[in-house]
């Protein structure tokens, strides 16, 4: 089997063999496997190549020759010590059966070594293929939670991008109501100073037509209602600001949550797809060791959920203030419209009361003028009546004078003295009861006159009353807003 990874170097550790009382077979041999090695703590990297001299050392296979001697060396050796057969006692040496021993105790030492070493060849490589596995199982667990969690994460921002989208929807709505709901404060404007300028012209009236009549009091209930209407969408748009301040906010968490994933996303996807063999992959000592984290699993989802929460809370409310200022918008302008159609009901009803009157005081000043010129030839034909009575009285006062210069017995009352008498009596009754009545057609004179004064002066000021309703405030009353303006789409 070839063997996968790098080559981790065997140090070999164990007990010496027990000491007998053998000597050694082959004493001239340096012998490296009957050697025991000494137990050393390597503290050498696992990458380091294969360099079998940095931990053994080479066993000579030469055996040790004896040193070189002479014949005289020999001769001389030979004469310091005995022939063997001169001896008669041998030096002690070594039985067969302790050679027979010797080998076969080499042989066994042998056969336990090179058992060793392949029981130990045979655990390493095991060994070294189940880490491994175990390291490539560890990774691969690893590459799969961080696939998980780039999924989580994608899910989370999907999310957060579709809430997000729902808000500035939302947000952008509210604002477009908002700008209505300032236009239709605007154009409200117009309606209550036109209701003002009425008033204000009415209080041009003259005389007997400065009532507080109807139109009056619908003016005044119009402006009551324009300022009750401005009141409830200054209410309401103050609403929409806070509103919108409240809806940015949580659009800031979301982008802000959403940056932040973003960023966590490509890097646990960089993570995720880093290999063994992918550049930039090097050895950051310690790294395992600090913790930086500042969420758990929980907290964090939790955290993202409740951005989402109170995104969607503040949108809600946000679509329930977008409704009621819809709703509001669509109310008060009928409210205006309605009052305003009543105003102006007011005031052609009271135009048409003022116009009949006017009318009917140019009939009456008509008939007065008619009954003047009338009293006027009365007078003239009473005063003609009275100058022609006094000729009538002159001649019977005459007649009744010279008769009183008739002599003595001549004066006599007779019938023609008692006719003349009666006479001047008649006459002078006539003329006294035609200048009464002069005097009376006088003062109905005075009094037609006065009356003329009157309906003149009156029908001034009905004409004043008309040009002021019909002319000024109604004409001013024509650019009173339609009901679009009044909700703000214009």
């Amino acid at each position: 089997m070839e063997p996968l990874g790098s080559t981790l170097t065997a140090t070999y550790a164990r007990p010496p063999p027990a000491p007998t009382s053998f000597l050694p077979a082959i004493s001239t041999l340096a012998s490296s496997y009957r050697n025991s090695f000494p137990h050393r703590n390597f503290t050498h990297s696992l990458s380091l190549p294969w360099r079998p001299s940095t931990y053994y050392k080479v066993a000579s296979n030469l055996p040790t020759l004896g040193p070189y001697c002479t014949r005289s060396q020999r001769v001389s050796e030979s004469s310091m010590l005995p022939f063997v057969s001169n001896r008669t006692t041998l030096f002690t040496r070594y039985t067969p059966d302790d050679w027979y021993r010797s080998n076969l105790t080499n042989f066994q030492e042998s056969n336990t070594s090179r058992h060793n070493s392949e029981r130990l060849r045979v655990d390493t490589s095991r060994l070294i293929q189940d880490k491994y596995q175990q390291t490539r199982k560890t990774q691969a667990d690893t590459t799969q939670n961080l696939g998980e969690r780039v999924n989580d994460i994608g899910f989370w921002k999907s999310e957060i991008t579709h809430e997000l989208d729902e808000m500035i929807g939302e947000t952008n709505a509210l604002t477009d109501v908002k700008k209505r709901l300032e236009r239709a404060l605007a154009e409200s404007e117009a309606p209550l100073q036109v209701a003002r300028e009425c008033l204000f012209h009415r209080e041009k009236r003259m005389g007997i037509d400065l009532v507080h009549d109807e139109v009056e009091k619908q003016l005044l209930t119009e402006v009551d209602v324009i300022l009750c209407c401005q009141e409830r969408m200054k209410l309401h748009l103050d609403k929409a600001i806070a509103q919108l301040a409240a809806n940015r906010a949580a659009q800031h968490e979301l982008e802000k949550d959403l940056s932040d994933k973003q960023a966590a996303q490509r890097i646990d996807d960089k993570c995720h797809h880093l290999r063994n063999t992918s550049e930039g992959v090097s050895f950051f000592r310690g790294v395992e060791k600090v913790d930086a984290t500042v969420s758990v699993p929980e907290s964090w989802a939790k955290f993202t959920d409740d951005n989402i929460l109170r995104s969607q809370c503040e949108r809600a409310a946000s679509a329930k203030l977008r409704n009621e200022i819809e709703n509001l918008l669509v109310v008060t302008a009928n409210e205006m419209w309605n009052q305003f159609n009543r105003v102006n009901l007011a005031f052609t009803n009271r135009i048409a009361e003022t116009a009949d009157a006017k009318n009917k005081i140019q009939v009456h000043l008509s008939k007065t003028l008619q009954e003047i010129f009338q009293t006027e030839r009365t007078i003239e034909s009473i005063k003609k009546a009275i100058k022609e009575k006094s000729a009538f009285l002159k001649v019977a006062q005459t007649r009744l004078d010279e008769r009183t210069r008739r002599p003595n017995i001549e004066l006599c009352r007779d019938i023609a003295q008692l006719r003349l008498v009666n006479e001047v009596y008649e006459v002078d009754d006539t003329i006294q009861t035609l200048q009464q009545r002069l005097r009376e057609a006088e003062d109905t004179l005075q009094f037609l006159v006065h009356t003329k004064a009157t309906l003149e002066h009156d029908l001034a000021v009905k004409a004043n009353t008309l040009y002021i309703d019909q002319e000024k405030c109604m004409g001013m009353r024509k650019s009173f807003p339609t009901t679009l303006r009044l909700v703000g789409y214009c």
